[in-house]
């Protein structure tokens, strides 16, 4: 988890471009803050010599403009922020580059410096305000903040990292209240709860696929599993109802398996938080699911659960589902719309053919409907008799060639809007649809890990 800050850096009261900018790198680069300096990286640019290399990138730009301001934007600092204990300061530095990188587009000069004087790891970041080029400047745009949260957030879960999941502002905690946490216990009733759901065949497979998630199991007269984290193993017996050695080995025996609905103080477990413990497992199954996708793309998949607040496969199938009936909906409104264009315009041709070939079809009938004047003039007589039977096909009154054209206006304009909704809407039906494939992929990558170690166990 990482939070972000983007700090614009104008030029301090009474100093120059320069010494603004070397208060603010010296402060970044402090030695006794980045472990004597070795935590400090850049980008096209020496960290010695950053200052005098943003100032004549600046002066080039000066240059070719001829465009000064009093109080522009010499520089900009991101702020990376992190989860105490989740990264390492390498692996930090090696993220805040990552981010920098991406949010210019590597376009502008940066320096990465991460700090480890505080509990919580973080970077500061200081990227130079002019292109490297010397042509143009950074925009900050509109809602800038929010896209640099979602590039680190992209760049976190691709080094499986945790993401902040936004609330709304109502719904967030008063300072004052806690959010319950999950006790040791509770993670092991989730964990057991999820075995069950593959239905094991017995308490021994059980406690084996308690093993390959990382617990270490003590076997005697009370079973005891200890997690990853914990320091002394808890007995089964002292897990809530529902999860003591007696009751589950009754719902193994009756084959009621799972109980429908992991345990998490009464909530269901995220599907995102479910995927990114798998992936930080990273079993032989991830390895097989990992050489068809990437890490990247699964990156992406958990950033459209979390902005579309999905919890469930069943949710996401939902969405699935109705975002497809959207899109067949508003083509078969384009399909509907073009028949009809087609309509008017082949009614508007038979309207003209027999308005052109009227006078000579008076005369073919004047001349008895004579074979020799039929065979003078049969492409004007043939094309007014088809004329004649599509207006017999109508039914009703003809319209006129203004009305005809009054609706050719009204039906395009409604399918090109149509097609405008169709079009949007098949790209979301399309991301989603690409969402729940990559779900299902790694989902079946890891489940059938076990049943293949089965396989090679019996051929060995």
């Amino acid at each position: 988890m990482a939070a972000t800050r983007l700090i614009a850096l104008h030029r301090n009261k009474g100093k120059t471009v320069l010494q603004t900018l070397t208060d603010r790198t010296d402060y970044a680069t402090n030695p006794e803050k980045t472990e004597k300096g070795d935590l400090v990286t850049g980008y096209e640019c020496d960290p010695r010599t950053v200052n005098e290399e943003f100032l004549l990138t600046k002066k080039s730009y000066d240059l070719k403009s001829g465009l000064r301001y009093d109080n522009e934007v010499i520089a900009y600092q991101i702020r990376q922020s992190f989860k105490p204990g989740e990264v390492t300061p390498e692996e930090a530095n090696e993220i805040g580059r990552e981010l920098a990188l991406r949010f210019t587009k590597g376009k502008h000069a940066f320096i990465v410096a991460t700090h480890t004087d505080r509990a919580h790891i973080h970077n500061h970041i200081i990227f130079n305000s002019t292109r490297l080029d010397g042509q143009r400047k950074f925009r900050n745009f509109f809602r800038s903040a929010l896209a640099l949260q979602k590039v680190s957030d992209l760049v976190c879960l691709e080094h499986n990292l945790s993401v902040i999941t936004p609330r709304p502002y109502g719904e967030r905690s008063r300072r004052k209240e806690y959010p319950a946490r999950l006790t040791v216990r509770d993670r092991i009733c989730v964990d057991i709860e999820k075995i069950l759901q593959d239905a094991p065949r017995d308490f021994e497979e059980l406690l084996l696929r308690l093993s390959e998630n990382g617990y270490d199991v003590k076997r005697g007269q009370h079973t005891a599993v200890r997690g990853k984290d914990q320091k002394r193993f808890v007995r089964l017996d002292s897990l809530k109802d529902g999860y003591r050695e007696e009751d589950i080995r009754s719902r193994l025996a009756s084959g009621a398996g799972g109980l429908g609905e992991p345990v998490r103080h009464g909530q269901k477990i995220s599907l995102m938080m479910d995927v990114q413990k798998k992936l930080e497992e990273k079993g032989i199954g991830y390895a097989r699911w990992a050489t068809v996708y990437n890490l990247k793309q699964m990156a992406k998949t958990l950033l459209f659960l979390r902005d579309h607040d999905i919890e469930t496969m069943e949710q996401l199938d939902r969405i699935a589902d109705e975002q497809s009936g959207k899109k067949d909906e508003l083509l078969e409104q384009v399909k509907i719309s073009e028949k009809r264009l087609g309509e008017i315009a082949d009614l508007r041709r038979h309207i003209t053919d027999y308005v052109a070939t009227k006078k000579t079809y008076v005369a073919y009938r004047k001349s008895g409907y004579s074979e020799t004047f039929l065979e003078e003039h049969r492409e004007e007589i043939m094309r007014h008799r088809k004329a004649k039977e599509a207006f017999n096909e109508l039914g009703t009154q003809l319209p006129s060639l203004h009305n005809l054209d009054e609706e050719y206006k009204s039906v395009l304009a409604e399918k090109r809007k149509a097609y405008a909704a169709y079009n949007a809407e098949r790209n979301k039906a399309k991301e989603v649809l690409i969402v729940r494939e990559n779900i299902r992929s790694f989902y079946r990558a890891v489940s059938e890990q076990p049943e293949r170690n089965k396989r090679e166990e019996k051929q060995h």
